[in-house]
């Protein structure tokens, strides 16, 4: 039912309860007990249940059969039922199932319509509207292509960001780039062995070295002093000198990021601000950070070493900040980029990382408690995705021809949308297959990666993305939004409508809508708002994927029972309403995990 039907069907419940505790006299009456409606497990059963009853009962020494039936009677009497409790009827010890009017359910259809793609959105009123989160995502090392991880995590973190902006939080979407350390070095090492024409399996390649074919494409790059622009930086242009190991880092560097850029773009995810691990040092964020511990009192010194003192906050040991050679431990410079999220004005952060980070958690966090800046113990919140693995011809697939040890998120890409391979592309493409590919791809990429849980390892079957059937969700959910809008044009075509007047067709009587497969198709729809806020109160992205696989089913199941476009001219008008609606609330959940929604397959 719709959430306003479910808060005033709580109300009226609510107000009877607490008349029979006044009425009861008692000398210390209970508190008025919460009320929730639950939907029963077997639909024959109603449309909602309460067990209100069975948590009065004993209070007011009531049996708690009798005390249901005298909580329905005054249900019944309330004005507000009038038009929307249907039926009332006490089941087992003491439940309340409660049929929703007939009418009230069809209203579902006249909201869809009026809102159209704001349906389902929390009102301007909801308790975080206006609220600043933060949803740092992907935070590749600027190193090599994007893998499978941060395929999950874009997929993830882009939906979980389109989520909570249904409910009205303002969303700040965050990359974090790990430009400074060792592994940037080797970055740098690498690419200088490339250009000085070594390759990997030399007995002089460096042992640490990357070993991917993209790093003789970086050498190819800049030897040929090409310019690459990452998305929020400056243009650099190469030096050709591979004298010049500074040179080379800064443009190995805004090579890689730039042709993550690529990667990103095509799997349409974009961020509003890309901060780099480089400026906590230039800036002496991280001395900062490392001072206020110290004088906070929460580290102290041991083998040449400075500790951070995580115990205190749940962690397993204290870990080590500062080594003997003076320089710091990784978790560090997150602490003091946390720091910034708080500082930025971000009370709520939500990182979305791969369960390979779960060790640090403790530590981000205790390092944020140590600062004394009143910072709520939980800061920040975690979504830990596990790993995926990729099948192909029926076969797992461990490695990219490109990358040289891992699939890539442009492989899974272009694979996913019938194309051949990405093995290849320079920093100045600006493409690396067909709009039609990369469109299929990036729909089953995105679909089929929030389809589980986060924290439960996922197949990815390129064979079943490719599939135009049933077996494949992606194409299962979008056929049925490309079949509504071949009945919709075959209704403007054959029987005189007009698409420009779909919004209106809430008006019409919706009382033919009454057959068995109606009724179901009527109560998805209006599921949708309360799905879509308790899946972004618990960072749940797949619950979109797994409500649109079951609308998508009701109305499959709808249009082979229930003819449309029938000569009844009533009944045909109903219908085309229902099935406009339906598609609306398919193209809505589809955008909130950014799909597209096709009007011809």
């Amino acid at each position: 039912m719709l959430p306003q039907h479910r808060q005033t069907i709580e109300s009226i419940l609510a107000d009877a309860a607490a008349k029979l505790i006044a009425d009861a006299g008692l000398e210390t009456p209970p508190a008025p007990p919460s009320v929730s409606l639950d939907r029963p497990k077997v639909a024959a059963h109603g449309d909602a249940a309460s067990n209100l009853a069975m948590q009065l009962a004993k209070p007011l020494k009531l049996n708690p059969r009798d005390l249901a039936q005298k909580i329905a009677d005054a249900a019944h009497a309330d004005p507000r039922s009038a038009g929307l409790i249907d039926a009332i009827e006490i089941a087992g010890p003491g439940f309340i199932n409660l049929r929703v009017a007939v009418a009230a359910k069809q209203a579902v259809v006249g909201e869809v319509l009026a809102l159209g793609a704001r349906f389902g959105f929390a009102p301007d009123d909801a308790p975080h509207a206006g609220e600043r989160v933060m949803v740092e995502f992907v935070s590749a090392n600027p190193t090599g292509p994007l893998h499978l991880g941060h395929a999950r995590q874009a997929a993830l973190g882009d939906a979980l960001a389109k989520l909570l902006e249904t409910q009205r939080w303002n969303v700040h979407r965050e990359f974090y780039y790990n430009d400074a350390g060792v592994q940037i070095g080797n970055l740098a090492a690498s690419t200088l062995a490339r250009g000085q024409g070594k390759k990997p399996g030399d007995t002089d390649w460096p042992e640490a070295a990357y070993n991917g074919e993209y790093i003789a494409d970086i050498a190819d790059d800049y030897l040929h002093r090409a310019t690459v622009t990452a998305k929020d930086g400056e243009p650099v242009t190469a030096a050709g000198d591979l004298d010049d190991i500074d040179a080379i880092r800064r443009f190995a560097v805004a090579y890689l990021r730039h042709e993550q850029d690529l990667d990103l773009q095509a799997f349409g995810v974009m961020f509003d601000c890309y901060y780099l691990e480089s400026s906590l040092y230039k800036e002496g964020r991280v001395e900062q950070a490392v001072a206020r511990l110290v004088e906070s009192g929460k580290t102290y010194e041991q083998d040449g070493a400075l500790w951070l003192r995580t115990t205190d906050d749940g962690d397993d040991k204290d870990r080590v900040m500062r080594k003997s050679d003076g320089t710091y431990t990784y978790f560090v410079p997150d602490v003091a980029y946390h720091l910034t999220k708080w500082q930025r004005g971000f009370t709520k952060v939500i990182n979305v990382q791969g369960t390979d980070h779960h060790g640090t958690i403790a530590r981000v966090r205790a390092g944020l408690q140590g600062l004394n800046l009143g910072i709520p113990k939980g800061y920040p919140d975690y979504v830990l995705h596990k790993m995926v693995t990729v099948m192909r011809d029926g076969k797992e697939v461990k490695i990219s021809k490109r990358a040289g040890s891992y699939v890539t998120l442009r492989d899974l890409i272009v694979w996913s949308g019938g194309g051949a391979d990405a093995d290849h592309a320079h920093a100045s493409d600006t493409t690396f297959a067909t709009p039609e590919v990369i469109l299929r791809g990036r729909d089953a990429v995105r679909f089929f990666l929030i389809s589980r849980k986060a924290d439960t390892e996922f197949v990815f079957d390129v064979d079943l993305a490719l599939k135009q059937n049933d077996e494949n969700p992606v194409y299962y959910v979008q056929y049925a939004h490309a079949r509504i809008s071949s009945i919709l044009n075959t209704w403007v075509a054959e029987h005189g409508g007009a698409l420009d007047a779909l919004p209106k067709l809430g008006a019409p009587d919706l009382a033919p809508l009454t057959s068995e497969r109606a009724q179901s198709l009527l109560q998805r729809l209006a599921e949708y708002p309360e799905m879509l806020a308790r899946a972004a109160d618990e960072l749940a992205p797949h619950a979109v994927a797994f409500y649109l696989r079951d609308l998508a089913s009701e109305f499959h199941s709808f249009y082979g029972t229930d003819r449309v476009l029938v000569d009844d001219p009533a009944l045909r008008t109903a219908r085309i309403a229902l099935l406009a609606a339906t598609r609306q609330v398919l193209a809505n959940g589809l955008a909130t995990i950014g799909v597209s929604a096709p009007e011809k397959m």
